[in-house]
């Protein structure tokens, strides 16, 4: 793992170089990732401007940032995303805003399908699902805890809605499109920061 881990970290982006290279793609009507379609296109604009009013108007909670101010440790979160991705463009704004509050972390962000070891080693119910936040402590160099794709509340919604009707179609996208618009951030910040408090507590039992 070790080695995926660092072979990742090198073709990491900053959050805003990662926002820039997107947006140059899309400017070239391409997209990021191997595959390209006149969707995926779509999807990727779509995901501009959400985005945006993400990022200027996300706001991270007063509990939340106490408790990241209150970890100990320094920590990188290597983030797997995609331009295209419409979890990925509601959360990852959220991790940045977290990531920005404490100088205990750095967020770097890496294309998935530039990164199929590292991906191949997080694969939820085997899929290669986005985003995928994997926690890093920086002094031991050692992964700690990974998050995502999505909140439980998220992750739930999709899976009954499956379960009903069999497909996951565009009604089922804007449904879970909703349920973030709605949530505003609150549920993916508390899951975080309670993992975030887990691997602190789990880096004292071996210390």
């Amino acid at each position: 793992m070790k080695i995926a881990v660092a072979q990742s970290i090198l073709k990491s982006h900053s959050y805003d170089k990662y926002r820039t290279i997107v947006s140059d793609l899309l400017i070239a009507g391409k997209v990021s990732g191997n595959e390209q379609s006149q969707d995926l296109v779509h999807y990727s604009e779509l995901n501009e401007v959400r985005m945006n009013r993400l990022d200027k108007k996300m706001v991270v909670t007063e509990e939340v940032i106490k408790k990241i101010m209150n970890l100990k440790k320094n920590y990188l979160w290597l983030v797997l995303s995609e331009g295209w991705c419409g979890d990925a463009a509601q959360l990852l704004p959220i991790i940045n805003k977290m990531a920005s509050v404490s100088q205990h972390i750095e967020l770097k962000v890496a294309f998935r399908d530039e990164n199929e070891s590292l991906m191949n080693l997080f694969l939820t119910n085997g899929n290669k699902a986005i985003p995928k936040l994997i926690i890093i402590d920086k002094e031991a160099e050692e992964v700690v805890g990974s998050w995502g794709p999505r909140p439980k509340a998220a992750a739930d919604l999709i899976k009954s809605y499956k379960q009903q009707y069999g497909v996951i179609d565009e009604t089922a996208k804007t449904e879970l499109q909703l349920w973030y618009l709605h949530d505003k951030g609150i549920s993916t910040q508390n899951e975080i920061i309670e993992l975030m408090i887990q691997c602190e507590q789990l880096n004292h039992q071996t210390l």
